[in-house]
């Protein structure tokens, strides 16, 4: 049976839906023109809400497809080398992920799995943005000129959804008021989601203030004083 190749990541959300969905974007990541209803869901954990949020504990799921020679392209060397140096940075923090890596338009994705995904993120993403930062300086320093993006079983997608909607709340806010919002301190990465969500709306600019680790954005309605 050389002629097929099962495909299995895992991904864990805050449900067993999310779950599932993480656990799909990443197996498309790596398998274009993925037949979605092929695609085979074990669920591992379906979480704990835990009594008044305390004690969470997300659902996890294993996701696999059965897949015909070539349909998942081979890994370039630049993606081998992403993939290899996420690998051992999570070896060196504890954090016991599955990872995977694809390179597509000069921008190599490293998506990773398991059950230490949190470990692997920190706080506010901390952590999974500083892994991000190495690797694209790394990429750097030797000459490249491709782009890195590490992702956490769709971490990615979720945290910039989110950012967006306070982003657009922020600006509301901002423009009913007349005043300034200040958002909490966030990551460079994280910063930069604001700006761009913003960049166009023609009642607020935005700023980024104060010095690391807590430097954060804020949102000024136009013309008025910072």
């Amino acid at each position: 049976m050389s002629d097929v190749s099962n495909v299995r990541v895992e991904a864990i959300g805050e449900t067993v839906g999310e779950a599932k969905w993480a656990a799909l974007r990443e197996l498309e990541q790596l398998v274009p023109g993925l037949d979605r209803e092929a695609v085979e869901f074990q669920v591992v954990s379906e979480g704990e809400r835990g009594l008044l949020g305390v004690g969470f504990t997300p659902a996890q799921v294993v996701a696999s497809a059965v897949v015909a020679p070539g349909q998942h392209g081979e890994e370039s060397a630049a993606a081998a080398a992403a993939r290899e140096f996420v690998d051992r940075v999570a070896a060196a923090i504890g954090a016991s992920v599955t990872s995977s890596a694809t390179e597509r338009e000069g921008v190599v994705t490293v998506t990773c799995s398991g059950t230490d995904l949190g470990l692997l993120i920190g706080k506010h993403g901390q952590t999974i943005d500083a892994i991000q930062y190495l690797a694209n300086a790394i990429v750097r320093i030797e000459g490249g000129d491709h782009a890195v993006v590490v992702d956490a079983a769709g971490y990615r997608a979720r945290r910039t959804a989110s950012l967006e909607t306070v982003a657009q709340r922020a600006a509301r806010k901002a423009a009913a008021t007349g005043h300034r919002v200040e958002l909490d301190p966030m990551t460079p990465v994280e910063r930069k989601i604001v700006h761009e969500a913003l960049k166009d709306d023609p009642e607020v600019e935005t700023l980024s203030e104060g010095s690391e680790p807590n430097r954060y954005v804020a949102v000024l309605p136009r013309h008025a004083a910072v």
